[in-house]
């Protein structure tokens, strides 16, 4: 689940503004093909995993829906801790997966800006 939450992180800052739409089972379904790639590591994501990034930048267009995908997985995640070879492997996704971010990922991000 920690994973999830890094993944989320590195997607939900890319979208834009609105009402939410999202939900935590599509935000589990888009980017549950990535936690391998997220744990382990590797020199491309899977297929599948990328097409989850895409599906998810493409359906998270508002501020409400980026919000709502970044407390699904911080509520999903609690507590736990994560490596920083899982950081960087999940911060590493948008750009193998071909999304573009204008930002570092942090897992510190505010869900509310």
């Amino acid at each position: 689940m920690r994973s999830l939450f890094l993944l989320a992180l590195l997607l939900v800052l890319a979208f834009h503004h609105g009402e939410a739409a999202m939900t935590c089972n599509a935000v589990v379904g888009d980017l549950s093909p990535c936690l391998s790639y997220v744990m382990q590591g590797g020199k491309v994501p899977p297929t599948n995993c990328c097409d989850g990034v895409r599906m998810l930048n493409s359906q998270a267009q508002t501020a409400a829906d980026r919000q709502s995908v970044c407390r699904c997985i911080k509520n999903a995640i609690g507590g736990v801790s994560y490596s920083s070879s899982n950081l960087n492997n999940a911060m590493s996704l948008p750009a193998k997966c071909g999304v573009k971010l204008p930002f570092r990922i942090s897992p510190s991000t505010n869900c509310d800006r």
